[in-house]
């Protein structure tokens, strides 16, 4: 069966992995990790594994749930994005893989980046979806995590009893003919699985060391240049009320190589609300771009250009022209 889902110890802590594998014998290329966003779990990757299972993709595809998310362990732990990003390299370690293409929604961009940046040898490409770390503007609902007594706030929004208040409205306005829209099932699924206290207490963490009451804090836009060499993915959602498309665009200026797709009919997850369509843009990116082999040594050199760059800005076209252009393998 080409989907199977088992858990890795890592840590002595569980993850859970969902693994879409091949039929073929041979893979077509480096695998794929997607990573899901914060409060949510691989499962938001489902209908996307469906997909390719249907259509025989051709490649191995990795979705862990994030430590505090999903199925998998939720310590007191750094769930900050060096950590995540950490994860992702052990998860990689674990299932015999050094080289990977690196999918991330929301948080999942974030914690995509941070891996470009921390492990850039191990980067093949970036898919970057709806990311988080692209500019200060989110949601107020997320800023206001950084108010005294959120914590005590979201106990009392979440908790068991209240989720299963709301899947009893959920389950009478499905038997008097409604229905939801994939986006908000999913975005349900996310909100319910803060009435667990561990995976509220990872959430809290997050979001707390990346976002305060002016937004996000964390931002990869003057980091960007190091992953010019990596082909880069932006799929966003044109009418996203959590992270605005305009963080996108931005994206797509910074990076001139990269790809910018826009959903007009979708909000904060066009995977789910379109995975077929999603699944070919990603076909069509990953046959067009050749995967980065950057060296350790490759990333010190343009950090030196630029920081050289940098301190002589009369000189900055001329020095980040010079030296050696690094190009994919």
């Amino acid at each position: 069966m080409a989907l199977q889902t088992r858990t890795l110890t890592l840590h002595g802590r569980e993850i859970r992995l969902r693994e879409y594998v091949p039929s073929t014998k041979d893979s077509e290329g480096e695998p794929l990790v997607l990573l899901h966003g914060i409060s949510g779990s691989g499962e938001t990757w489902v209908p996307l594994l469906g997909h390719f299972e249907r259509t025989g993709f051709g490649r191995r595809v990795l979705v862990p749930d994030l430590p505090g998310h999903g199925d998998s362990a939720a310590p007191r732990a750094d769930y900050g994005l060096g950590a995540m990003a950490s994860v992702v390299r052990d998860v990689l370690a674990l299932t015999g893989n050094r080289h990977a293409t690196i999918v991330g929604h929301s948080l999942g961009g974030g914690i995509a980046m941070q891996f470009a940046y921390q492990f850039p040898e191990m980067c093949a490409r970036l898919v970057l979806v709806g990311s988080a770390g692209l500019g200060p503007q989110v949601t107020p609902v997320l800023r206001a995590t950084a108010l005294p007594g959120a914590k005590v706030t979201l106990t009392l929004a979440v908790n068991p009893v209240t989720v299963a208040i709301a899947h009893g409205l959920a389950a009478l306005c499905r038997s008097l003919g409604g229905k939801l829209s994939p986006e908000t099932r999913e975005l349900t699924r996310h909100l319910a699985s803060l009435a667990d206290p561990g995976r509220r207490r990872a959430f809290l963490f997050i979001a707390r060391s990346l976002i305060d009451l002016r937004g996000q804090r964390a931002s990869a836009i003057d980091k960007l240049y190091l992953a010019r060499e990596v082909p880069t993915l932006v799929v966003w959602g044109a009418h996203d009320p959590l992270i605005p498309v305009a963080h996108g665009r931005k994206t797509a200026e910074v990076l001139p190589d990269s790809r910018l797709t826009v959903f007009e009919n979708a909000k904060h997850f066009p995977h789910v609300a379109d995975p077929a369509r999603f699944a070919g843009e990603l076909e069509r990116f990953l046959a067009a771009t050749a995967p980065a082999r950057l060296s350790l040594d490759e990333v010190v050199e343009v950090l030196i250009r630029a920081s050289e760059a940098a301190e002589a800005p009369e000189n900055v076209p001329e020095k980040l022209s010079s030296g050696r252009h690094l190009r994919p393998a």
